[in-house]
């Protein structure tokens, strides 16, 4: 280990190397080619967090599925604006990545992005006639127009034979499809997009580095401390701009920042468990993304899917999400994240979130007890 503290100067500071700054620091790239960025990632590889395949459902939210983006008002109407909203925001992403495919700045989407319908599954009188207001409220927007709705039991047992096995056809069921569904390996895209950025002049990515504090200076420029977790090398980089991209670890960078926007934030210590298949007789009999809806009182994160998933080329099938509890924030994070986390300017709001949200206290006692 060398006592010299290294430093650098660049026009962009990137924290963490998950999809997050992979797109932000290509949008600057294509806007700036002239600019100096660097990338810090504590892990000794990029997307091994949030963005990795196996740590998120790989719908990229894009409203066709999730029931939760569409509640149902007290005299049981529907506004679709917000599922509106975030499918635009979803389409917004498909054409940036085509754009990538077309420039040849990443590698042929099948590495990254499959197509797989989108369903909605229901019971009960009640549910069924929710998800048929639904389906009529998104229905005539040009971007749910191949929505399809249907109650019948044939029909929904081609869908969904796993999820209709040992049902009765007088159960009232209902579902709604979007065959032009997609599955997104945001990992393997975030790969990708660094793997373009990285041979790009002025782009450097650091992996086995960890970011040990950040001060605004009173030019707003920034300094950052960060170490080498290898070989103990202390760094400091100066730059104009820095962006905090660490999933779960963004709020102890925020804090350490010390900057009015990072004040009153606070973590929970909620996980998100699921159960993996590892029949291949069962995985192939489900070949789409199937999203329930949450019971009376539970939280959206409540809601059950049954998702087929393409990772490292292989299908594959998991159920869930179950509640688990760590005080860690990241999966390679330490116990002592929440602990540390909190300060005098969230302790408040976090004990208020909890009292607020009572019914996810309940649900999430339930499920780790």
């Amino acid at each position: 280990m060398s006592d010299t503290t290294i430093r650098t100067n660049s026009e962009v500071v990137l924290i963490g190397a998950g999809i997050m700054s992979a797109t932000l620091g290509l949008i600057l790239k294509e806007l700036q080619p002239d600019l100096k960025i660097e990338i810090y990632e504590r892990l000794d590889i990029a997307a091994a967090e949030s963005s990795d395949a196996w740590n998120n459902a790989g719908t990229g939210h894009s409203a066709f599925c999730e029931l939760n983006y569409t509640p149902e008002s007290a005299d049981g109407s529907i506004d679709p604006k917000k599922a509106i909203s975030i499918a635009e925001s979803f389409e917004i992403s498909r054409q940036f990545w085509a754009y990538l495919v077309k420039q040849n700045k990443v590698p042929s989407p099948e590495n990254f992005i499959k197509s797989i319908p989108h369903l909605s599954f229901v019971w009960g009188e009640k549910n069924v006639d929710y998800l048929k207001t639904r389906f009529e409220a998104l229905h005539s927007n040009p971007l749910f127009k191949q929505m399809v709705f249907s109650t019948d039991f044939s029909e929904l047992s081609k869908w969904m034979p796993l999820v209709m096995e040992g049902r009765k056809n007088s159960d009232k069921v209902a579902a709604t499809s979007m065959e032009i569904g997609t599955d997104v390996n945001f990992g393997e895209l975030t790969r990708s997009i660094f793997g373009y950025l990285t041979k790009l002049e002025g782009v450097t990515i650091h992996f086995n580095h960890e970011v040990q504090k950040l001060k605004q200076r009173e030019d707003k420029s920034w300094r950052i401390k960060i170490t080498d977790l290898a070989s103990g090398q202390k760094r400091k980089a100066y730059t104009k701009f820095v962006f905090i991209g660490a999933g779960g670890g963004s709020l102890p960078l925020l804090e350490k920042a010390d900057v009015p926007e990072g004040k009153g934030y606070g973590g929970f210590p909620v996980s998100g468990q699921w159960l993996k298949c590892t029949n291949p007789e069962v995985i192939a009999k489900h070949q789409a993304k199937v999203y329930g809806k949450a019971s009376v009182g539970a939280p959206p994160m409540s809601v059950p899917h049954i998702d087929s998933r393409m990772i490292n080329g292989e299908r594959q099938l998991l159920f869930g999400p179950f509640a688990g509890f760590s005080t860690r924030f990241l999966k390679n994070g330490s116990y002592s994240d929440l602990p540390l986390s909190i300060k005098s300017d969230n302790i408040i709001p976090m004990i208020t979130a909890g009292i607020k949200n009572i019914p996810l206290t309940k649900y999430l006692i339930e499920q780790v007890r």
